[in-house]
């Protein structure tokens, strides 16, 4: 697989979502969780998503539960939490690992790019990356950097 619109997944209610249909878009992928101390930046996510989605960003959320077990929840539970929390409203992917040998092929495909050059696995909840509308990557963050942080480069991506 060379790029993002190469991978398919499930939306959080079942559905298949081909990332072929996101061709031309930006892309943020980040791995979420409901009950961790960075589960706050569902909310700038949100904002971003909000801020930039008529531009043309999309913000895909891939909960995990390979971190603490901070994402113990069914599909529907966390759904629920995401809305009634944090008001998200940009598509909610079905929980995936996101490292070892379970580990999604999105996910198998994006720890191969980090700040090193080296394929690196995802450190905890919340790790980000900025996906060019071609599906390339243009960028990693760490799970700590604030999704505010982010909008420089989102706005750079899509001038």
């Amino acid at each position: 697989m060379s790029n993002l619109h190469d991978f398919s997944v499930s939306t959080l209610d079942g559905k298949p979502l081909p990332l072929s249909s996101l061709a031309g878009k930006l892309v943020l992928v980040v791995n979420t969780a409901s009950r961790c101390g960075l589960t706050p930046h569902y909310a700038g996510l949100e904002t971003l998503h909000k801020h930039y989605a008529d531009q043309g960003l999309v913000v895909l959320g891939f909960p995990c539960n390979q971190f603490g077990a901070q994402e113990p929840g069914s599909a529907e539970e966390i759904a629920s939490f995401c809305s009634k929390n944090y008001g998200v409203s940009f598509p909610m992917c079905a929980k995936i690992d996101v490292n070892g040998e379970t580990a999604h092929p999105l996910y198998q495909w994006l720890t191969q790019f980090s700040d090193s050059g080296q394929p690196e696995p995802i450190k905890w909840n919340f790790a980000k990356f900025l996906i060019g509308r071609n599906g390339a990557v243009i960028r990693r963050y760490a799970p700590q950097v604030e999704p505010s942080a982010l909008a420089a480069d989102i706005e750079v991506a899509l001038a």
